[in-house]
C-alpha cells in the first residue's frame, strides 16, 4: 500500500490529538483540531459508541500515524519490541524515536518528521562521518548525527533549527547548533515523550488478541 499523501490534518482530527504533523502550523490557532474539534467527512459530528477494541485501535493509529509508517512497518516494529526484554510497549516506543528522522526531527533539523524523512532520502545527514539516507537507520548512543557541509545553507533547516526552543530538545539528546550536529547521549525516556500523549500499554493489548 502506498505511503498516505493526502491532507494530513485531517489524521489529527480523526484521533482527536495534535500529532504534530504540520511543523510550526501545529502550535498556531491555525491548528485543524482548534478549529474544528471533531472527527473530518460529513459523519464527523455524530456521537458513535466506541468499543474497548475501538480505542486500542485509534491508539495504535495515532502512534503510527505520529512517525509517518505503514502498517507493515508498525507491525515489524512491534514485533522486534515484543522479542526484547522489558516493557514492550516502552520499548516500540524507544525504537521508534530512535529511526533516524525522528531523531532529526527531535534534534530540530525538521519542522516534521516527513520533512525529515525527505531531507534524510535526499542525502543530507550524515551518521559518524557517513552517509546514510535510509530514514528507518537506527540511531544508537554515542552517535553523531550531521548536516552535511553542502546542505548547511538550505533555508527550511535553519528557519527549523532557530525554532526548535518551542517544542523543546529532549534530554537524550544534545544539539550543537553552531556545528549543525547533535548527540545521541542516552536511550530515549518514555517520561519525556509527551506530545502527543500515548497510551501504548493498549497497542499491546490490540496485538496480543
Amino acid at each position: 500500500m502506498a505511503r498516505y499523501s493526502g491532507a494530513v490534518c485531517r489524521q489529527c482530527r480523526r484521533e482527536n490529538a495534535k500529532l504534530f504533523l504540520k511543523g510550526d502550523r501545529c502550535y498556531t490557532d491555525k491548528c485543524a483540531v482548534e478549529r474544528r474539534n471533531y472527527a473530518p467527512g460529513q459523519h464527523g459530528q455524530r456521537r458513535t459508541k466506541v468499543t474497548d477494541y475501538g480505542v486500542q485501535l485509534r491508539e495504535k493509529q495515532k502512534v503510527k500515524r505520529t512517525y509517518g509508517l505503514q502498517e507493515k512497518q508498525f507491525r515489524l516494529y512491534f514485533k522486534k519490541a515484543d522479542r526484547m526484554k522489558g516493557v514492550t510497549g516502552e520499548i516500540l516506543l524507544m525504537l521508534l524515536e530512535r529511526r533516524l528522522d525522528s531523531t532529526i526531527y527531535r534534534l530540530g533539523f525538521a519542522a516534521s518528521r516527513a520533512q525529515a524523512r525527505t531531507l534524510v532520502r535526499h542525502g543530507h545527514f550524515q551518521v559518524n562521518g557517513g552517509k546514510v539516507d535510509i530514514p528507518s537507520f537506527q540511531v544508537s548512543v554515542g552517535d553523531v548525527v550531521e548536516l552535511r557541509e553542502k546542505s548547511r545553507q538550505i533555508t527550511c533547516i535553519n528557519e527549523s533549527l532557530d525554532s526548535v526552543m518551542r517544542r523543546g530538545i529532549p534530554s537524550w539528546i544534545e544539539l550543537e547548533r553552531d556545528a549543525f550536529k547533535g548527540t545521541m547521549k542516552t536511550l530515549p525516556v518514555r517520561a519525556e515523550l509527551t506530545t502527543p500523549e500515548f497510551q501504548e500499554q493498549l497497542i499491546v493489548e490490540l496485538y496480543s488478541k
